[in-house]
């Protein structure tokens, strides 16, 4: 039977069938995760063009002698990560990649409203739920394992009168070990700098800027990051997001760096995929802009392995950021910038004119708990503790709640009035709750609440989730 023109016109391409793609069976990387990187590579290459139909599971797995989980897991990691699109009926794609112009936005300004807030402490000791956002959940650290670091710290690491500004440089060893393995940063010890935090990390960066320099910031963002940069005298500009993250294509002009939060967005909760990176990195070339990437809950996803660094498509222009505030407390005060080995001497030097240091007895416990994997082992159990606290979070709210599967907290987006209305309910019954205005430096274009759940027991947890559940009903 003849086919028609128009079936001709919607005839879908043919699934490319010799894929150059090579796999290691020997090798300890898992195939699966071989494979995501080969394809990757082959769309990065262009050997892989935007708009073409992949294989299905079944026929890449029957090709490369392959289970079909294996091919599964890979294809799920890169829809993760932007790379690959479903049609439904039609197969797998590679993403289309799109470049528009920038089109310059300077938005309106305004002084965040100020508010009384309740501290940490003084909402346990008022017998208060607290699920502002921010805070991981601390108590199940292996005390043996910390014990153990600390001795050893205290008995092989005596006081020094000229600590190293870039940091010990066994931590920078083991750290960029572990860096590499979980977050798949290729970066050696001189790339690196010890920090206490990305706090600390981020008023480094700019104070090597000049005073009066426009920074950009996610809106809504982190406002911390406004408040170091104001401290520092730039002059800080929001930069809009969406669902997806940063905006480029709504980027203010004459930026001279831009803070943002690509693997997990704070408070919106999305990833930047793909496709946006590699624009937002064209972007921050042609313009000079230097990015700071703040790796924000980026150890913490739950359907897909941690995407990679932004980081690692760009080391020259993107200075990454990290901590292990939420990985394991925000009592240990370690954190990091990745930076080229050219950027990281000025910093070590700017450190040592301000004599800002990080302790070194802190650095040499952290040091041993990279090295006997206890990081490692603390991080793999609390992935499962967090995933458990937020499929309860989606199983009582899940109608509301928005955000990627993944970090410690999600939003719920709320109308003006509803939003005031519910949170000052919540807390007439004893839960605490962030409103989502708090992160915005210019006029709110959102409203809702943001929910933590990393710093309750489940138990409260639960109960919370079910008080705010009430409310939403009424």
């Amino acid at each position: 039977m003849a086919t028609s023109p128009e079936k001709e016109k919607t005839t879908l391409p043919r699934p490319r069938a010799d894929l150059p793609l090579h796999l290691d069976r020997g090798a300890p990387e898992a195939l699966n995760v071989q494979l995501s990187r080969g394809l990757r590579e082959l769309m990065r290459a262009g050997v892989l063009t935007p708009g073409e139909r992949l294989p299905s599971s079944r026929a890449l797995a029957a090709e490369l002698g392959l289970s079909r989980t294996v091919v599964t897991e890979a294809y799920q990691q890169l829809y993760a990560e932007g790379w690959l699109e479903g049609r439904h009926g039609s197969g797998t794609f590679v993403v289309q990649v799109e470049h528009p112009a920038p089109a310059p936005r300077r938005p309106s300004r305004r002084e965040p409203p100020v508010e009384p807030r309740v501290s940490r402490a003084e909402a346990s000791a008022a017998g208060l739920l607290d699920l502002r956002p921010g805070t991981p959940w601390v108590h199940d650290v292996d005390r043996a394992a910390w014990k153990r670091a600390w001795r050893r710290a205290a008995a092989e690491h005596p006081p020094v009168d000229s600590p190293d500004p870039r940091g010990l440089p066994w931590l920078r060893e083991v750290l960029a070990g572990h860096l590499r393995r979980a977050r798949g940063v290729a970066v050696r010890p001189e790339n690196l700098v010890i920090t206490r935090g990305t706090g600390n990390g981020l008023d480094l960066v700019a104070a090597l800027l000049a005073a009066g320099v426009r920074a950009g910031v996610e809106e809504p963002g982190y406002s911390r990051a406004r408040t170091i940069l104001q401290a520092r005298g730039a002059e800080v500009v929001p930069c809009p997001v969406d669902h997806e993250g940063v905006d480029v294509d709504r980027l203010p002009d004459g930026l001279r760096l831009l803070y943002t939060t690509p693997a997990h967005q704070y408070p919106l909760g999305g990833r930047l995929p793909i496709a946006r990176r590699e624009r937002l990195l064209a972007w921050a070339r042609a313009t000079g802009t230097w990015i700071v990437e703040d790796d924000y809950d980026a150890e913490f996803r739950y359907d897909v392995a941690p995407l990679p660094a932004l980081h690692g498509l760009d080391p020259e222009r993107v200075i990454l950021l990290g901590t292990l505030a939420k990985t394991l407390t925000p009592d240990l005060g370690i954190g990091w910038i990745v930076a080229t080995p050219e950027l990281a001497t000025r910093l070590a030097a700017l450190r040592r004119a301000l004599v800002d240091r990080t302790g070194g007895t802190v650095q040499y416990a952290t040091a041993v708990l990279l090295e006997n994997g206890d990081l490692d082992r603390h991080l793999r159990r609390m992935r499962l503790e967090y995933a458990r606290r937020r499929a309860l979070v989606m199983e009582h709210l899940g109608r509301w709640a928005v955000g990627d599967t993944a970090g410690l907290h999600v939003l719920i987006p709320l109308d003006p009035a509803r939003t005031a209305g519910v949170r000052a309910a919540a807390r007439a019954r004893g839960v605490l709750l962030e409103d989502l205005t708090r992160y915005f430096h210019g006029e709110p274009s959102g409203q809702g609440l943001v929910l933590g759940y990393g710093s309750v027991p489940l138990s409260g947890l639960r109960r919370g989730c079910e008080i705010l559940a009430d409310l939403l009903r009424e």
